[in-house]
């Protein structure tokens, strides 16, 4: 906030260069003077609305909601795009219009967020597109990005990004440069590394007018030579910055508003001074800077020791350039809008009111706005200026080149233009033989940007191509050893459990229900969970046509076996039910025939897939950075779904059928063990299914393998852990008299109830 930065001087100047040429002419507003207030705002979140209120307040204490001044005669305020924000929140509440010198801002043309606000400066919405124009006419391809951290600069940054894509630009890296005070300390000064390290020739520099940029490049004095730098005029490295920047800026191309010239201009800063305005503290302070002038200590205003021909004009550029910017042309208009809006508003008086002969109009500051929304007028240069953002149009472009000569003074010439009026050949067009090139850069054409292939990933550095790893899921990756481990426990524990049975298969427990199809679901469960296996290792052809024909067949084998035990339930109460006759059916085995009519057709199913579009080995070169992905590609994806849904329908099916079977007597209960199963089976497939899509590489892998060993383990459990644990711990319910007891209870029950 102490900096002294001569370019946001310009700014004042302009403001008063155009309120005296307006009070000057006779053809606006006739007999009325048209002055102006001054005040610093901060580069700080904290600080930004210190002196809005203070000159709300007009006290040097700012009081919220008061002003002890007896009638304030500001109708206008002019202000910077990045505080436009907050500045204009405080100015809403009043109707005060507010316009913006700076670069033209999207979210601030929201009329219903910011009715009061007027933007003065043209769309930018063609600037990315004419930035990638240069670099493809030069063939830059490689590119690093200075962006300051504000909206803006972060929509910029977008927009250049897509463009960049388009047409074949590398960006090297993205540098977010702070604009306030608060973000500039928190980047603790190391923001320039990136800019540091990069290969890249070219950085193109985005900021906005009244951000903290300039001061952030004072730590950057090592990074900035041997660059090639694009850049636009809204930060004027030229002006109140180290002697450094000159040097290091050298050859630096600007995108600068294309605006007629504004005649009297420089005659006006040829001949401001202090003597001429005493009572700029500003212009005082900036000539003892400029001049080395002796302040006195009685006034703070009064000088000393200054040189005679001291003037504006006669200093260089980095302490003070007399072209107009594009920040003091859009307060030039900024201040001609104002007065034509209130020459409008004052003719509108006249005309109702006739006989008020002369007399002095008062108004408030939110009379202005009907005039303001709709302006449309030819400023003194001959150009339009519409205030309506609707209608505003593209900004048309002036291409300048910085030429550091002589060496430490510099100055800007204008070397091309861009338009996107014209046909896309003829919208850039540049002088190539005016371009005076950085120190250090011998040759324009920067090297070729190359996509790495498929089977290859880019470096840190972003210079060369690497080998991608191939990588699957292994045997000796730690998922892929659980998962092993976990299987052939599994598949033990099953064995174990068919060896339990078999041993035991005399007793009352197994012999229920069909013992067989005890056997041949244990058998296949040890088989779904040793089908997992499949899916570890190096993929191969063999594997991958077995991964999923395999893991089909088998848990449909399964699956329709629980179907059996269900229907063999249901049966064997039917036979023992009073008044029924179904021993024939029971004893004919039909239970036992579902699994192979079942199996067959799965089989059918599978075949067809082979036949057709078989499973192949792949790979997946997207998903993890620096690795390449061996997978079993489905081959037809139809097929896969159709196996898939086959198996889901007879899981449903026989989830459904152990359901309806599940409040029969005690003696026949199984139905109840079959039908958490099933549900536990239903349950992780039906979870399966959207894991398994927002999974990528081998974790999908590793999600369908889990699936198989989870769904396995809930059968297996649901199902023969009671069993295991009445044949082992306790014997005495699987006696037969015990049996044949619980037998006579549950009929005299029957019995009872039935009467």
């Amino acid at each position: 906030s102490c900096r002294f930065q001569s370019k946001n001087y310009q700014y004042v100047l302009a403001l008063v260069f155009a309120i005296e040429e307006i009070n000057k002419n006779p053809h606006i507003l006739p007999n009325m003077t048209l002055g102006f207030d001054l005040y610093n705002v901060m580069h700080s979140d904290m600080r930004v609305m210190e002196n809005p209120f203070i000159w709300l307040a007009g006290l040097e204490e700012d009081v919220p909601n008061y002003t002890c001044r007896k009638q304030s005669k500001s109708v206008a305020i002019i202000s910077g795009t990045s505080i436009a924000v907050q500045i204009g929140t405080l100015l809403e509440l009043y109707k005060i219009p507010q316009l913006t010198l700076g670069s033209f801002e999207p979210l601030l043309s929201d009329s219903g967020q910011f009715p009061s606000l007027y933007q003065m400066a043209p769309k930018d919405t063609s600037l990315a597109h004419g930035m990638v124009s240069l670099m493809l006419h030069f063939s830059w391809t490689w590119v690093g990005l200075a962006i300051s951290d504000l909206p803006k600069g972060i929509q910029f940054m977008s927009n250049l990004k897509v463009e960049m894509q388009k047409n074949g630009i590398c960006v090297d890296f993205v540098e977010l440069i702070p604009a306030t005070e608060e973000s500039y300390n928190s980047f603790g000064r190391l923001y320039h590394i990136q800019i540091l390290k990069s290969s890249a020739n070219v950085v193109i520099l985005f900021c906005v007018t009244d951000s903290l940029i300039g001061v952030s490049f004072q730590t950057w004095e090592r990074v900035m030579t041997w660059k090639v730098w694009v850049t636009t005029s809204q930060w004027d490295f030229a002006s109140s910055e180290g002697h450094f920047l000159l040097h290091s800026f050298h050859g630096t191309l600007i995108f600068s508003h294309h605006h007629s010239e504004i005649s009297g201009f420089k005659n006006f800063l040829q001949t401001a001074n202090p003597s001429k305005y005493p009572e700029d503290i500003y212009l005082s302070r900036f000539w003892s800077l400029a001049f080395d002038c002796k302040v006195s200590r009685a006034s703070c205003k009064t000088l000393h020791n200054c040189p005679l021909n001291a003037s504006l004009e006669s200093l260089p550029p980095h302490h003070f350039d007399t072209a107009m910017s594009d920040g003091s042309y859009n307060i030039y208009n900024a201040v001609y809008a104002v007065a034509h809006s209130i020459h409008e508003m004052l003719l509108q008086e006249v005309e109702m009111q006739p006989g008020n002969n002369g007399a002095k109009v008062a108004f408030s500051p939110w009379q202005l706005h009907p005039f303001l929304k709709n302006l449309q007028f030819t400023n003194p240069a001959g150009d339009l200026v519409n205030l309506n953002h609707k209608r505003n149009l593209e900004a048309e472009y002036d291409i300048l080149n910085f030429w550091n000569f002589p060496y430490g003074v510099g100055h800007k010439v204008k070397v091309g233009k861009f338009s996107s009026y014209v046909p896309q050949s003829q919208q850039l067009s540049l002088s190539e033989n005016l371009i005076e090139w950085a120190i250090g850069i011998t040759e324009v054409n920067m090297h070729q940007c190359v996509k790495c292939l498929d089977h290859q990933y880019a470096n840190t550095e972003h210079d060369r191509c690497l080998h991608k790893a191939v990588d699957f899921l292994a045997y000796d990756d730690p998922l892929g050893m659980t998962l092993v481990c976990t299987a052939l426990c599994f598949s033990a524990i099953t064995a174990v459990v068919l060896g339990v049975f078999v041993k035991h298969q005399d007793t009352p427990i197994v012999k229920a229900n069909n013992r067989c199809l005890s056997y041949i679901l244990l058998i296949n469960l040890i088989f779904c969970f040793l089908c997992s296996l499949l899916f570890i290792g190096h993929p191969n052809t063999t594997t991958c046509v077995l991964q999923q024909t395999t893991f089909g067949v088998v848990f449909t084998m399964a699956v329709s076996t629980v179907l059996a035990k269900t229907i063999t339930v249901v049966l064997a109460f039917k036979v023992t039910a009073p008044g029924r006759r179904m021993r024939q059916w029971l004893i004919s085995g039909v239970p036992n025939s579902i699994i192979p009519i079942c199996s067959l057709i799965q089989l059918t199913l599978c075949a067809i897939w082979l036949g057709t579009s078989p499973p192949f080995i792949d790979t997946d070169a997207h998903s993890e950075h620096g690795h390449i992905i061996l997978v079993c590609n489905k081959g037809s994806v139809t097929a896969f779904y159709c196996v898939l849904g086959y198996l889901g329908s007879l899981a449903l099916l026989s989830f459904t059928a152990a359901f309806l079977a599940r409040n029969l007597p005690d003696t026949f209960n199984e139905a109840k063990f079959l039908t958490f199963s099933m549900l536990v089976f239903c349950s992780v497939w039906v979870t399966f299914l959207p894991v398994y899509h927002s999974t990528k590489g081998k974790v999908m892998v590793a999600v369908e393998v889990f699936s198989i060993l989870a769904s396995s383990a809930g059968l297996l459990g649901c199902i023969f852990v009671p069993k295991c644990y009445i044949i082992l711990f306790r014997p005495e319910k699987n006696a037969l008299k015990g049996l044949r007891d619980r037998i006579i209870s549950k009929e005299t029950d029957i019995l009872k109830s039935s009467s």
